[in-house]
């Protein structure tokens, strides 16, 4: 009798992969666009991606002396904007499993003159290197559909927050409408790696982030996701006709 046991497999967009190989698929993807990453997604969403981020940091509402986490943090963007309201007796971490999207983030942060209350760390959104209850707010931005094990990311989020902290994804999600919907591939599958073919000098890495979207959770599919990592209060707000939504929900 073979006692040999089937490795489980997951998504890379479309193709099914060995668990154990997506996170080595996914760090290539990102070490290849790092540089360009900001300005494919100004030229992607027609700068849409800077409301959506803002909506973003008002649900998350960092405050004055509040210790925060921003995984999957890349090009530091949100990071930057809550270290401004944190202040200087709070405290951010930028974190990204990828140390070239990490690079880029933190070099752009230091030019901001953000030094005193941001940190840095490279870790795995599935094994976070923080005691429990540690933070009083959690995001992770268009980073949660490449994680291999979202369900064990969750976990360790709500792990890693405070009673009372919060947990913000904001992430590309499923069109409302039918026909919106139809626009929506059209334009993805169409044009954004005709796009990365050009601009970022790689057409396969687009594909996939476009593919991957399609393999992410719907809105009810994300809530119920993040309830049952232990979140409670979880609500969601569709931008853009639903090809974003922000999520939201409490340690309690």
């Amino acid at each position: 009798m073979d006692d040999e046991r089937t490795e489980p497999t997951t998504h890379f967009g479309y193709r099914e992969v060995p668990e154990s190989e997506k996170g080595r698929l996914v760090g290539r993807v990102f070490r290849s666009v790092a540089t360009r990453y900001d300005l494919m997604n100004d030229l992607m969403s027609g700068g849409l991606h800077r409301l959506w981020k803002a909506f973003a940091l008002g649900i998350a509402a960092a405050k004055p002396g509040e210790r925060v986490l921003d995984l999957a943090g890349g090009t530091g963007d949100l990071a930057a904007a809550m270290a401004g309201r944190t202040g200087d007796k709070g405290l951010v971490i930028l974190s990204d499993i990828n140390e070239a999207m990490l690079g880029v983030g933190r070099d752009r942060l230091i030019d901001k003159g953000l030094t005193g209350s941001v940190s840095y760390v490279q870790a795995n959104a599935e094994a976070l290197p923080f005691p429990d209850n540690t933070f009083d707010l959690i995001t992770i931005g268009f980073g949660l559909r490449n994680v291999t094990r979202k369900e064990q990311a969750l976990a360790a989020m709500c792990r890693a927050l405070r009673p009372g902290g919060r947990c913000v994804v904001l992430e590309f999600s499923h069109p409302r409408s039918r026909l919106f919907g139809r626009l929506y591939d059209a334009y993805s599958f169409g044009i954004v790696p005709k796009l990365g073919r050009y601009v970022a000098r790689d057409e396969e890495s687009y594909q996939y982030l476009v593919e991957s979207i399609r393999k992410h959770p719907d809105q009810e599919g994300l809530k119920a996701m993040m309830e049952g990592a232990g979140l409670g209060r979880v609500e969601y707000w569709n931008l853009t006709g639903g090809i974003v939504a922000v999520h939201k929900g409490y340690k309690l």
